[in-house]
């Protein structure tokens, strides 16, 4: 649950980064995007553990058969807040991923043939 949460996070994350214009340098687009999206991962995240925190503090009837769920969760969630805020940015400026991949400008200047390779 965690690895796709982390992973739905970082795709909306690195999908709207490469649709900034490449106008401005590559950490400036880097800090942009963690100023768009600090505030929404963090306020997710942190409703997310305060609504698991009463079964992993095994509050209430039959909390203790999910007290083991609710400490895994609220883990992975706290360690999922720096590795989208602050990792997954370095890793885009270490690899410079946005390099490979071509820009809408570059699809509507590739000249069509109109044929269907297989």
């Amino acid at each position: 649950m965690i690895v796709g949460n982390v992973t739905e996070v970082a795709i909306f994350y690195y999908s709207e980064f490469t649709d900034i214009p490449a106008t401005s340098s590559e950490i400036d687009r880097l800090i942009t995007m963690g100023q768009r999206w600090m505030r929404a991962i963090t306020m997710t995240t942190t409703t997310a553990i305060l609504a698991l925190l009463p079964l992993a503090l095994n509050f209430g009837g039959g909390a203790g058969m999910l007290q083991p769920l609710a400490i895994a969760i609220i883990t992975g969630l706290i360690v999922q807040l720096p590795l989208v805020l602050i990792v997954l940015p370095a890793l885009l400026n270490f690899f410079g991923l946005e390099k490979t991949i071509p820009n809408n400008s570059d699809l509507q200047s590739a000249p069509h043939t109109g044929e269907l390779h297989a």
